[in-house]
């Protein structure tokens, strides 16, 4: 059923009314599928938080005024730079889990503003 709400919020078919909860569930699907669902996670990777972002990526989207890193913030501050993420790259700045969530076509091609290795330049996290 997330799986349905997630792909219904990315073809835009979800009403006005149950659009905050249904986002919630897709930050949350996207979450695990980065994760594990660990809102603190620093895993030693160089990304930090539930959504896996990048420090320099966290800095770029405003998040210093919530914390210095993700993984200091809370879950609600990280969706919230998270959004504004989407709104500079996409959902392609998460390109395996956006892919495998249905938020990005199945394209495993670089397109446009691709970095290294196909992921966009300022990336987050592709698990």
């Amino acid at each position: 059923m997330a799986l349905a709400l997630v792909l219904a919020v990315a073809a835009g078919d979800v009403r006005a009314g149950a659009a905050a909860q249904v986002a919630d569930l897709v930050w949350d699907a996207l979450a695990d599928c980065e994760s594990g669902g660990d809102w603190q996670a620093d895993t030693g990777n160089g990304y930090y938080g539930g959504l896996q972002i990048r420090t320099s990526t966290w800095e770029d989207a405003d998040g210093l005024r919530f914390a210095d890193r993700p993984d200091h913030a809370g879950r609600r501050e990280q969706t919230t730079v998270g959004e504004e993420i989407v709104r500079r790259q996409g959902w392609e700045a998460w390109p395996s889990c956006a892919r495998e969530l249905g938020l990005i076509g199945g394209d495993s091609g670089g397109g446009a503003g691709a970095g290294v290795g196909g992921r966009p330049v300022g990336q987050v996290r592709g698990s």
